[in-house]
């Protein structure tokens, strides 16, 4: 059982910048694929960025060259460092990790994410 905690959330003016972190309770570095991802009220969760266990980072067209996707050095922590914030950024994001051996998936609970115009 793997268990995320997300922080980092809160208010960002338009054009400002916010770093999420997700924690896990134990080592996603070399089986784990690793998700950030959205939903805004009234709307679909959506990936946003995602980290393969080999390194390799994805970011959805909506928010390429805005935000990236990394790990830290502890093999516990993802981050998703966001800037240039747009309001249709707001939602509550949440971290997902999936076990590419395994199936298994985790979510964290969310962190909410409010963008001022």
């Amino acid at each position: 059982q793997v268990q995320l905690v997300e922080s980092g959330g809160g208010l960002a003016q338009r054009g400002g910048s916010l770093r999420l972190s997700c924690v896990s309770s134990g080592n996603i570095g070399s089986t784990y694929g690793v998700g950030w991802h959205r939903q805004a009220p009234g709307k679909r969760r959506e990936l946003v960025a995602s980290i393969r266990p080999n390194g390799v980072t994805i970011v959805e067209n909506s928010v390429k060259g805005r935000f990236s996707i990394s790990r830290g050095n502890d093999e516990n922590t993802v981050f998703l460092q966001m800037d240039s914030l747009k309001p249709d950024d707001a939602a509550v994001y949440y971290c997902n990790v999936h076990n590419i051996y395994t199936g298994d998936d985790y979510w964290g609970q969310g962190t909410q994410v409010t963008v001022s115009s």
